[in-house]
């Protein structure tokens, strides 16, 4: 029998002034939380200490001060919400998922991108290698938003929400298989032994 629901990790992997990511990940927690099979921790590194790549240390008004590391070994799945910053994910995001160890290790990850003509995808690619040295399982499905702007309406609802509606449930199908996969696995016999 299953022990669900599982911790689902959601990342917001940009922290510039302006961005865009907050917009998309909203969105795709809205889509997580109609899902009797997981619960979800929204990390914005914007709010995480700046030695994470937030900025300058701020913390959200009311937000638990739970270290990243504890929030990433408390999840058993992350999708990470990215832009694609010259051909690739930003740099703070980077030093976030190097600040953490083990707590990584055989867990799913996915991934919710968006940015211009390709959507992402350039910043996808180079995650899945950093992704793979740390020992999580990355997912195939994914979900894009090119040209991202143009992709939500003024409420922030994604202005084609039938086909990205599809696409989030694909992603979080195949999290869901894994993160029950791995979660049994780990308690048969931690990851490494």
């Amino acid at each position: 029998m299953s022990e669900f629901p599982y911790r689902l990790a959601v990342i917001v992997g940009s922290v510039r002034e302006g961005r865009f990511g907050p917009v998309v990940a909203d969105w795709f927690c809205r889509q997580a939380r109609q899902r009797d099979d997981l619960v979800v921790d929204l990390i914005d590194l914007a709010h995480v200490p700046a030695a994470l790549g937030g900025a300058a240390g701020a913390v959200a008004p009311g937000a638990e001060e739970v270290p990243f590391a504890d929030r990433i070994g408390a999840a058993d799945a992350v999708v990470v919400v990215t832009p694609e910053y010259n051909h690739s994910y930003p740099g703070p995001l980077k030093t976030a998922i190097d600040s953490v160890g083990a707590q990584w290790r055989a867990k799913p990850v996915g991934f919710v991108s968006y940015g211009g003509i390709s959507g992402g995808l350039r910043a996808v690619e180079p995650l899945r290698a950093v992704f793979a040295e740390l020992h999580t399982v990355t997912v195939r499905e994914t979900v894009s938003f090119a040209m991202c702007h143009a992709c939500f309406d003024p409420t922030g609802e994604p202005v084609d929400a039938d086909s990205v509606n599809r696409a989030a449930t694909a992603l979080l199908d195949q999290l869901g298989w894994w993160a029950e996969a791995l979660r049994t696995a780990r308690a048969a016999r931690p990851y490494g032994s």
